[in-house]
């Protein structure tokens, strides 16, 4: 049998049903994104939620791909999608297809990418092109000097004038041995903020 091309298989993998959320995580580079597996399998556990994932290149040093249950894409499969006019833009039809984007971790690389308006890799090109009447969280997550520096809170007022949605980090002990502010939140609170953007939600409280 001959193997689906890629165009046909983004197609497949990216069908919406009108009773389906559909959740884009986007993931960077910081020592957090070793949560990926785990924020996807929570994720999965909402009622009606698809899940994506959209990561960078350094993101891929911190987890294992096979842990997550759902298809990543990389800035390879942007690139290696389009060969000719008619093909589909991965960031695009990655934009389309999202109802929330959640980007967990968000390192200080990328936030200041996103402050900017640089679009250089998948996820960035997401972003450019997001639809703002649909949220956008993030989760900043860093070392604690680089979350004091006095650049890091002009970055996140400037995401926040765009109408994104912070996360905001927590402090505890880092992976590096140091103690404060800038681990990502935790897991739970992600899970449950984006709960939060569920169609319905008002009608399922009711009824708990």
């Amino acid at each position: 049998m001959q193997p689906e091309d890629p165009v046909s298989s983004l197609k497949t993998d990216l069908l919406k049903s009108p009773d389906t959320f559909c959740v884009l995580v986007g993931v960077t580079g910081s020592v957090a994104a070793l949560k990926l597996p785990v924020l996807v399998s929570e994720l999965l556990q909402l009622p009606g939620v698809k899940v994506r994932v959209v990561t960078t290149e350094h993101a891929k040093h911190f987890y294992n791909p096979s842990d997550v249950s759902v298809k990543i894409y990389t800035d390879k499969d942007e690139w290696e999608l389009w060969t000719q006019r008619s093909d589909p833009v991965l960031h695009i039809e990655l934009r389309r297809w999202a109802d929330l984007l959640i980007i967990a971790p968000l390192d200080a690389n990328t936030l200041g990418k996103i402050a900017s308006g640089i679009c250089d890799n998948l996820l960035t090109c997401v972003v450019r092109a997001w639809d703002t009447s649909r949220p956008l969280l993030f989760c900043p997550a860093m070392n604690t000097a680089m979350w004091q520096h006095p650049i890091t809170d002009q970055q996140v007022s400037r995401l926040k004038e765009f109408g994104y949605v912070e996360i905001p980090c927590i402090a505890k002990k880092l992976v590096c041995g140091d103690e404060g502010k800038g681990a990502m939140a935790e897991v739970s609170t992600i899970v449950s903020i984006i709960r939060q953007h569920l169609p319905n939600q008002d009608e399922s409280l009711q009824k708990t």
